[in-house]
């Protein structure tokens, strides 16, 4: 019986109490690409030291889930150059809606936000017509 699912269950019930406790507790809606800019460019002031363990428990808690429970196989390609054009076209994307998935599509379609909904009508159309360019067409995931 295939339970592959129930991780993607379990990971977003996980973001959405993420989201739902950043915003009660800072008053902030939880964008990661937000969050990460602002420590980039040091525009994070005072909110510096948050930051930095917002991302560092973004990059170390699936670690030590991975060590605890063993890892996950998530099919992932091992084609370094698909990797690193995958990166930056999500960066790219990021970019250009002024916010990520977390931000616009777990963050603003819970509050209804109609610029979170349109943002991410997109992110998922872009995200499957770029599957389905790189696997039929290129065939190189």
């Amino acid at each position: 019986m295939q339970t592959d699912w129930i991780y993607g269950l379990i990971g977003g019930g996980v973001i959405g109490l993420a989201g739902a406790m950043f915003l009660l507790l800072n008053g902030r809606i939880m964008g990661a690409s937000g969050i990460l800019g602002g420590l980039a460019d040091g525009s994070a002031g005072a909110r510096t030291g948050e930051n930095a363990m917002f991302i560092a428990g973004l990059v170390l808690v699936p670690g030590v889930l991975s060590l605890l429970f063993g890892p996950v196989d998530t099919h992932i390609t091992g084609n370094l150059a698909v990797l690193v054009i995958a990166g930056l076209l999500v960066g790219i994307g990021t970019r250009i809606a002024n916010g990520c998935t977390s931000g616009h599509g777990v963050c603003g379609i819970s509050r209804l936000s109609l610029r979170g909904i349109v943002a991410t009508v997109f992110y998922i159309g872009a995200g499957g017509l770029t599957v389905a360019v790189f696997k039929t067409l290129l065939g190189v995931i």
